[in-house]
């Protein structure tokens, strides 16, 4: 992929020598970072790796400490948001700032509409409005509708309509695709390489490496307030980029043990819920990663929540081991079943409580011994690789992937040996996404008990699905299609069944 511009001698953004301190905090220390004209610039790091920290430098949110920035070689110093975006810096953050009870025309031109006399120019409006859409050859979506109901692709889309309503030149995008659909992702990278075409530069951070392999001309890696990396994304691989994220060399992002399947530990038999699913069945063995691909609503989440007893079961069977039968989720636990919801914060956790109590919550002795009870909690600390002050810690005070290993924890203090995984790396950096990864490969050859796991994953990411999954199969509509071996499928053919374009 080939930057428009990106043999000029002076880029569109140039940033350098950028330090920040917050107290005792380094943020930022001495960070270098350009975006040439027409050309898509990945800025990748883990949580806390100072991208945000850069980013509100560029935005005027906040004001650096040293160095500086030009905009086309000139000076470039916002003291406030205002300032940046009159320079033509506009921001699209993954919480999106609309006013979702004003048209999508109003909120394309907020703050900035056209007045004579005092009274807002409505043709003008509209027309500004227009043209910005068409800008993203996106005409099609209504003036007069209330952004509120909108889905969140186009949502984001109008939010980009008023950055370039604005005269942006330089476009930051963060994390854009963490709520958008597939369709909405790929209506987005349309309109990203439209504005790149158009001489736009872009900004673009993301934890999916494989999404800045695709989009991305150049990369930069921060970890620790550093600049430790950059170059040509198309000649640098996944594994490479994931290495200098954490420090330290990736052999593969998706690990794969030798893994042999054994006696079968759970089977779902024409399985229905109230609406979804509608018909399930499944054999999943032990030492085996069993993948669940398909469409948000397809009836993945709540295929799980009947299994573990959360949901009730209309029709059909579910046998755990020797037992069959529709069971809650106290005898589920007995079973030896453990279920990791796609919300942690919500249905994972209990957040004001500490780590210990979260590990332990579900295999609490009548007598609890606090002393007992943090010693276990220590123990799955050293063996997940838990980043943390200690036991006694609360688990809010954790970055999101300290705090799934937190949930995955639980499980396995509890001697799960049946795991069901919804959405386990959603909402985490790519580190610890890296190391969800080890952990499930570890689960299935046996290496964190007495004897392997069986897991049952779902996970709306497909790279994420082929690369740990021994076996997939596809949910469309509320039915779940055959179970196939991974090396069966792709990401196109996944697609195709989850829409519906050939049998799943």
């Amino acid at each position: 992929m080939n930057a428009v511009g990106a043999e000029d001698t002076v880029p569109r953004l140039a940033m350098r020598g950028i330090r920040k301190r917050f107290g005792a905090t380094v943020a930022l220390e001495g960070v270098d970072f350009a975006v040439a004209s027409g050309e898509v610039h990945a800025l990748v790091g883990e949580n806390g790796a100072g991208k945000s920290t850069l980013v509100k430098v560029l935005s005027g949110a906040i004001l650096p400490d040293a160095g500086r920035m030009l905009i086309d070689g000139a000076a470039f110093a916002p003291r406030r948001p205002l300032e940046a975006r009159r320079a033509g810096v506009a921001m699209i953050y993954q919480e999106l700032s609309l006013a979702p009870h004003l048209t999508v025309e109003e909120n394309i031109t907020l703050g900035m509409e056209p007045s004579r006399w005092g009274l807002v120019q409505r043709g003008e409006v509209r027309r500004r409005a227009l043209d910005a859409l068409r800008q993203l050859e996106h005409p099609e979506i209504p003036l007069d509708l209330p952004v509120r109901r909108l889905s969140v692709g186009l949502q984001q889309l109008v939010e980009i309509a008023r950055a370039l309503a604005v005269g942006c030149r330089i476009l930051v995008l963060d994390e854009p695709t963490s709520s958008l659909s597939r369709q909405d992702i790929e209506r987005l990278f349309a309109v990203i390489a439209r504005l790149k075409s158009q001489g736009h530069a872009i900004v673009y951070i993301s934890h999916f490496i494989e999404e800045v392999k695709r989009i991305s001309d150049r990369y930069t890696v921060l970890r620790d307030g550093r600049c430790v990396a950059t170059g040509a994304t198309a000649e640098a691989g996944v594994s490479d980029i994931v290495g200098h994220m954490i420090g330290r060399r990736v052999e593969q992002l998706y690990p794969r043990s030798e893994r042999k399947a054994g006696e079968v530990v759970l089977e779902i038999r024409e399985l229905a819920g109230t609406a979804r699913p509608q018909c399930a069945s499944l054999s999943l063995r032990r030492g085996e990663v069993l993948g669940i691909a398909g469409l948000v609503g397809a009836g993945r989440t709540e295929l799980l929540r009947a299994v573990f007893g959360l949901d009730p079961v209309r029709r059909g069977s579910v046998r755990v081991k020797a037992i069959t039968g529709v069971a809650s989720p106290t005898r589920r636990w007995d079973q030896g079943v453990g279920m990791l919801s796609e919300d942690r914060k919500a249905e994972g956790l209990a957040l004001g409580l500490s780590l210990a109590d979260n590990a332990t919550l579900s295999r609490l002795p009548l007598l609890v011994l606090p002393s007992r009870q943090y010693h276990n909690t220590q123990r799955w600390i050293e063996r997940l690789g838990i980043r943390c002050a200690g036991p006694s810690q609360r688990v809010r005070d954790l970055s999101g992937g300290n705090q799934q290993k937190i949930a995955l924890a639980r499980l396995l203090h509890h001697g799960a040996d049946v795991l069901l995984l919804d959405e386990p790396t959603r909402g985490i950096d790519v580190a610890s996404k890296a190391l969800i990864y080890q952990l499930i490969d570890d689960l299935a050859a046996g290496r964190l008990g007495d004897r392997p796991c069986a897991v049952l994953i779902v996970s709306s990411y497909l790279p994420e699905l082929l690369g740990v999954s021994d076996r997939i199969a596809v949910m469309a509509r509320g039915r779940l299609g055959e179970a196939k071996p991974v090396s069966d499928w792709d990401e196109h053919s996944l697609m195709l069944a989850a829409t519906g374009g050939q049998a799943a």
